[in-house]
């Protein structure tokens, strides 16, 4: 794919290096060209100078040619602009901004773009962290959805193995989470358990 990055901050050179490092042609917009020193030393992707939401400055870095744009800028409003620049004045249907204002994200619902609120994703996975780190959860990619389930070994579990623990229907045990806080996978299931671990089962859901 052809991607264009608007914002070499943090965000911008990380997910530029990740999507040079798959093998996708990358080009990177920052209004400071500083920022692009700090980009790795691998990077094999084109970097332009100027301000995001300039017609030309858009074009020299290829946003004609592109596949997607991902706007990730610290800006909410430069990220709303040049998305919607992209897919009205280009034709890039495939935009994405980050925003950092959880109450914006109606407006890019609107609007028909894609958002990823760092806010609110950050905000959850705090939440989490700190009152519900064990959870039942789910997660859908596509038109598949898992389920994971946590379970934290008794004293009756402990020395034995994973194939050795109750489960549910269909349920396959994914990694172990030690009380020390490591996981390990359960490719190898004769890890012995021992007193506060907990094992992730997970499911495919019909």
């Amino acid at each position: 794919m052809n991607v264009l990055v608007i914002g070499s901050g943090r965000l911008g050179r990380y997910l530029a290096s990740l999507l040079d490092q798959e093998g996708h042609d990358v080009a990177v917009i920052d209004e400071n060209a500083d920022n692009f020193r700090q980009l790795d030393k691998d990077f094999s992707g084109i970097t332009v100078e100027g301000i995001p939401m300039d017609m030309e400055v858009l074009k020299e870095a290829g946003i004609e040619n592109c596949d997607a744009v991902a706007a990730a800028t610290p800006d909410d409003n430069l990220n709303i602009t040049v998305c919607q620049i992209a897919r009205e004045f280009f034709g890039v249907t495939n935009v994405v901004a980050r925003i950092s204002d959880p109450a914006r994200e109606h407006v890019f619902k609107k609007l028909g773009l894609k958002s990823i609120c760092n806010t609110k994703w950050a905000g959850e996975a705090m939440l989490n962290a700190l009152v519900r780190p064990w959870n039942d959860s789910t997660v859908t990619t596509e038109t598949t959805t898992f389920t994971f389930r946590s379970y934290l070994v008794e004293r009756r579990d402990w020395n034995g193995t994973v194939d050795d623990l109750p489960r549910q229907a269909r349920e396959v045990p994914l990694a172990i989470v030690h009380a020390n806080g490591t996981t390990e996978m359960c490719y190898e299931r004769r890890i012995a358990l021992a007193e506060g671990d907990k094992v992730i089962f997970t499911h495919l859901v019909d």
